[in-house]
C-alpha cells in the first residue's frame, strides 16, 4: 500500500523533516515563547518608564504627590532636579529629588498631626 507524501513531497523528504521536527520542534518552539516573552517585557518596560518620565516632568507647584518612601505632601516649588514638598498642616517644607516622586495623586485629601483625615477640596 502507498502512503500520501507529505505536502506533496517524496516520503523521503516527509520523513526527513518529520524526524527533523520530532527532534527540534519543542526546542525551538520553546526558544520562540521565550523571544516572544522577552520583546513584550522589554517594551512593557520602555513604555512605564515613558509614563514615569512624563510624570516627572510635569510636576508644578500645587502638586499633590506621594514620595517613594510614603511622604504625602504638596508641591511649593520645582528647581532643576529639586522637588520642594510642604507636608502635614503645619507646612513643614521638604527637599527631595525628582526620582523620589512616586507619583502624582488626585485627591485633595491630608493626614492632621491627631491622625483626623481632611478633605482640602471643601476649603
Amino acid at each position: 500500500m502507498h502512503s500520501t507524501p507529505f505536502l506533496m513531497m517524496p516520503e523521503s523528504t516527509g520523513g526527513a523533516i518529520g524526524g527533523f521536527l520530532g527532534q527540534w520542534g519543542l526546542i525551538i518552539v520553546m526558544l520562540a515563547a521565550l523571544v516572544a516573552m522577552l520583546v513584550f517585557s522589554s517594551m512593557s518596560s520602555k513604555k512605564r518608564q515613558k509614563q514615569y518620565k512624563d510624570m516627572i516632568d510635569s510636576l508644578k507647584p500645587g502638586s499633590r504627590v506621594r514620595t517613594i518612601g510614603g511622604i504625602y505632601g504638596t508641591v511649593t516649588s520645582v528647581k532643576d532636579d529639586v522637588v520642594f514638598v510642604s507636608v502635614g498642616p503645619d507646612k513643614v517644607r521638604l527637599v527631595f529629588t525628582r526620582q523620589a516622586i512616586a507619583s502624582i495623586e488626585d485627591g485633595p485629601i491630608e493626614a492632621t498631626i491627631e491622625g483626623e483625615i481632611v478633605d482640602n477640596s471643601k476649603k
